[in-house]
């Protein structure tokens, strides 16, 4: 398994003065689903930052998201050690699948693979 990207997820209310400000340092608009908006750099699209209202179908909001290639190895690793599972793994609307599990510092962590 290896791991493609990671994105910190800011709960925030204040969309559109995120992408401004983000903006200034060269963050473009990659995702929106009106509940989270990614903003990537345009020279290195893989560093990217996420701001969310809330999750839309999960009980909490996470920290991070980190995508990997194999999320149902991912899943079986997290599970087999012991890991707290927040949010059972699913597959979601917008294609993606995920799960959230809690890391040792307390912070939830959602992570996905695109299908």
């Amino acid at each position: 398994m290896s791991v493609r990207r990671v994105v910190p997820n800011i709960r925030s209310e204040a969309a559109q003065e995120s992408r401004e400000f983000y903006g200034l340092l060269g963050f473009e608009e990659v995702m929106n689903h009106g509940w989270i908006m990614t903003l990537a750099s345009a020279s290195s699209p893989a560093a990217q930052v996420s701001f969310m209202t809330s999750d839309r179908t999960a009980p909490v909001t996470p920290d991070m998201s980190v995508e990997v290639d194999d999320v149902d190895a991912a899943y079986a690793a997290m599970r087999d050690s012991g890991a707290e599972i927040v949010h059972p793994l699913q597959d979601e609307e917008w294609g993606v699948r995920r799960f959230f599990v809690r890391d040792p510092n307390g912070r939830v962590v959602n992570v996905l693979g695109h299908r």
